[in-house]
């Protein structure tokens, strides 16, 4: 490689370089940007996004130097949501990260680690297959609620490095109308929430389904921080305070692991599927 300079010869397009990438179908746009040299705008982020008029994606992800903090990380996951916002962290996307530098040459496969808004994290990965990321510390919160098409759902506030509500429910997942965001109580969370809801089957189970709507991105395929939160839920409710869980997403499955020390680690596919040059239309000014 890097993969990310193929098929761009002798067009003219002048936005930067780009590759599309998902997780268990939450997909993303990188943008490589090894010397910092691109500016992100929430403008830029939502024209990029657009799923008809744009590449389409659930986020955008500039790989982007280390910040000079002290940490040593040579790499920064710079992470922001379809709607321009600016999120702490996602595990899907720092997978498809992972993926990424060791795909360009960037990193070797192995361990490496590397920083986000929420802190340092380290993945484990080979040349293919799929990659396990260290997701930090899950911390479960208070119950709160949260509310679809007037249908009121009991949840736990969990903090993942970013905030969730997971609600588990016997609701039928397929039932749900997540076009809109759910209600919540914002005097909880006054930043947003990710709001999970999690059917969980009778008894101490080894596998869990999930549909989410995402903080700023809508409901998508599937949301790693969410697939965190949701087995720490459902492994509290088995009277577990660690142990792993299969989590099922409408983009696939993925594994998560909760330790005793209530960190966790998160593994499942990272593919890219495109490389190319953005034109000047999806990359306006900002203002």
């Amino acid at each position: 490689m890097p993969a990310y300079e193929a098929g761009s010869e002798d067009l003219e397009f002048t936005g930067p370089a780009f590759l599309k990438g998902h997780g268990t179908e939450n997909d993303f746009v990188l943008l490589p940007d090894r010397d910092g040299r691109i500016e992100l705008t929430a403008e830029r982020v939502r024209a990029i996004c657009d799923r008809r008029a744009g590449i389409g994606a659930d986020g955008v992800i500039r790989v982007a130097p280390g910040r000079n903090t002290g940490t040593g990380a040579e790499f920064f996951m710079d992470y922001w949501n379809a709607d321009g916002s600016l999120a702490e962290m996602c595990g899907n996307g720092s997978r498809v990260f992972a993926r990424f530098l060791v795909a360009a040459g960037w990193a070797a496969p192995g361990t490496l680690t590397f920083d986000t808004r929420a802190g340092l994290r380290t993945a484990w990965l080979g040349e293919q297959g799929p990659v396990r990321v260290d997701m930090g510390p899950v911390t479960l919160g208070g119950a709160s609620t949260a509310a679809v098409a007037g249908r009121r759902f009991e949840g736990t506030a969990v903090d993942v490095g970013n905030p969730h509500l997971a609600c588990l429910t016997d609701v039928p997942l397929a039932e749900l109308d997540l076009s809109t965001a759910p209600d919540f109580d914002a005097t909880v969370f006054p930043s947003g929430v990710n709001v999970e809801f999690v059917h969980r089957p009778a008894g101490p189970v080894a596998e869990i389904a999930m549909r989410v709507h995402e903080r700023g991105s809508g409901e998508t395929r599937s949301c790693g921080t969410g697939t965190v939160a949701a087995a720490a839920v459902a492994l509290a409710a088995d009277g577990r305070r660690a142990g792993t869980l299969g989590v099922r997403v409408p983009g696939g499955r993925v594994v998560v692991t909760v330790a005793d020390d209530g960190t966790a680690t998160l593994e499942g596919p990272a593919v890219l599927v495109a490389v190319g040059r953005l034109d000047a239309t999806l990359w306006p000014d900002a203002g």
